[in-house]
């Protein structure tokens, strides 16, 4: 990956950003160098070409990336992968390796979204607890918990609560 330095002047009227990257050079006849975050912006907007982009041909990504990417393409469709991307770009201002862990514990939790991977990824930086509101994903599987009774928990082991043969069911 290359690197970048910033330059800022301030004037009385005006503001000035200058930006120099370095990237890293070969020497070898018809040999591209290519650095995949460079190529996420256009593939977010052309996703059907995610799977033959060249300059993503050698980016070694975690298991759980990969794992994302089939669960979201699965609900979502080609808006699933779309979203995917705007993961991928997370590592244009993250680490990749922090942004592999938001994504592992995103599909820990379940939540299979680019928002619950950015709000893992804010919540870890800033120490704190993220905070997954889920009504903004319908699609999401809902889990119910019922409350447990204790008198029930009780009779089963007292064995009050054994069904017998005068209650009409054989034992």
């Amino acid at each position: 990956m290359g690197q970048f330095s910033v330059k800022i002047s301030a004037y009385p009227g005006q503001v000035s950003v200058e930006i120099n990257t370095v990237h890293p050079r070969s020497y070898e006849t018809a040999e591209f160098i290519y650095n995949p975050l460079h190529y996420l912006a256009l593939l977010e907007h052309k996703s059907k070409a995610l799977d033959q982009a060249a300059p993503l041909d050698g980016w070694q990504l975690g298991d759980c990336i990969h794992r994302l990417r089939r669960l979201m393409e699965a609900r979502m469709g080609n808006a699933g992968r779309r979203e995917f991307i705007q993961v991928l770009r997370l590592m244009e201002d993250f680490q990749q390796h922090q942004v592999e862990l938001a994504v592992t514990q995103a599909l820990g939790l379940g939540a299979i979204s680019f928002d619950a991977v950015k709000m893992l990824l804010l919540a870890r930086l800033e120490n704190r607890p993220a905070r997954l509101d889920l009504t903004f994903y319908p699609y999401l599987p809902v889990a119910s918990v019922g409350t447990t009774n204790p008198r029930a928990y009780l009779e089963l082991i007292t064995g009050a609560g054994a069904i017998t043969e005068t209650q009409g069911i054989p034992a």
